[in-house]
């Protein structure tokens, strides 16, 4: 009869789940133990997350001081022909952006295509960019999900790794009601320095100032990477809510006309001497417009297949896609080809003149 026991054991155990803790199953008896039932039920339970609190972490950096970068970069990750991280390519890729003065970087976002990685990959990623880079540039992990429970473990972990700042963005697709965004975000603010991400057309449902403002007094709240349009960051602004654009093509103005603090850049990959200027040096309409043929060929197709595309034809990375992404056409190619004589070879990185890829040069990894 050992077998029947185990499966009512099993099922008293589930009993206790739906209410029955603490008060005796009637058909305790027949299992044997009353006890060893009562232990299955508390193996199941589980403590709330504590947040990271220590003080010695290693690239611990004030709030406020996070707070004054300018130019962040939402850096690409590439790929080997068998799917893995190119690691050595993308090492020389934070290099550059170190070398031109980008000051942060968001490892493993929308444009790093954190969607698109487990999350040991993930970790390992951020891991390696602080282990490497981190005394150099502000490593910022994505560490956002829908899920607040993947999202807390993610961020401890990448806490845990060093990373200098985390990167939320609000539950997407399942969605959730404006209590549960202001619950989920005051779950991951409690672990450590954070962004919050808005960009409704990735996520479905907008971030509104509402809930903005009931979090800003978060001692580890940072800003808003904001992708709604300039009157809502000089909204912000004129609150004294930290923004960065989450648009290129609006990031000159949001910078220099309505307050925002810098851009979180995709475009900063391929110029990011370029976009340092931008943000630097003053207002620059003709730099500006100079740049907009470019923007807009990147945001052609969803980011990153454009990035992906042009980092290929710049001989920065192997022409590897991880599916469901896949290049631009051979038009928009040549059309690449075009832009780049147009702003300056020198202006973007590489040694070597760009390249006009072929469709068959390019492997599209199924599974990886």
């Amino acid at each position: 009869m050992p077998e029947i026991r185990t499966q009512e054991c099993r099922a008293l155990a589930s009993s206790a789940l739906c209410g029955t803790l603490g008060r005796a199953p009637r058909s305790a008896a027949r299992c044997g133990s009353r006890k060893a039932c009562l232990q299955i039920r508390a193996a199941v339970m589980q403590s709330t997350p504590l947040p990271m609190r220590s003080n010695e972490l290693k690239n611990s950096t004030p709030v406020e001081e996070m707070k004054k970068l300018r130019l962040i970069s939402a850096i690409k990750t590439p790929y080997l022909p068998d799917g893995r991280f190119d690691l050595e390519a993308y090492d020389s890729l934070v290099r550059t952006q170190v070398d031109h003065g980008v000051e942060g970087l968001i490892v493993g976002g929308t444009t790093g295509e954190g969607h698109l990685m487990n999350w040991d990959e993930h970790i390992m990623l951020i891991a390696r960019t602080v282990n490497c880079f981190g005394d150099k540039i502000k490593v910022i992990g994505n560490t956002g999900s829908n899920s607040t429970r993947e999202a807390i473990h993610a961020t401890e972990q990448g806490f845990a790794a060093g990373m200098h700042a985390a990167l939320h963005i609000n539950p997407y697709y399942g969605k959730t009601s404006m209590d549960g965004l202001l619950l989920h975000f005051k779950s991951v603010l409690a672990m450590g320095p954070t962004v919050i991400y808005n960009v409704p057309g990735r996520t479905g449902q907008d971030i509104p100032p509402s809930v903005i403002e009931k979090i800003a007094s978060s001692p580890n709240f940072l800003g808003v990477k904001e992708c709604m349009g300039n009157e809502r960051v000089k909204h912000y602004t004129e609150q004294g809510i930290a923004v960065w654009s989450g648009n290129d093509d609006q990031c000159h103005d949001s910078r220099w006309d309505f307050g925002a603090r810098g851009v979180i850049s995709v475009v900063s990959n391929l110029v990011p001497k370029l976009m340092h200027e931008l943000m630097f040096s003053g207002k620059n309409q003709e730099l500006n417009e100079k740049l907009m043929p470019l923007i807009n060929w990147l945001f052609v197709e969803p980011n990153p297949i454009g990035l992906n595309t042009a980092l290929s034809q710049l001989g920065l990375i192997r022409p590897v896609f991880r599916l469901p992404y896949a290049p631009l056409n051979v038009e928009k190619r040549q059309e690449f080809v075009k832009i780049v004589e147009g702003i300056g070879r020198d202006n973007f990185p590489g040694c070597t003149e760009v390249r006009l890829l072929k469709d068959d040069d390019f492997l599209l990894v199924e599974r990886y």
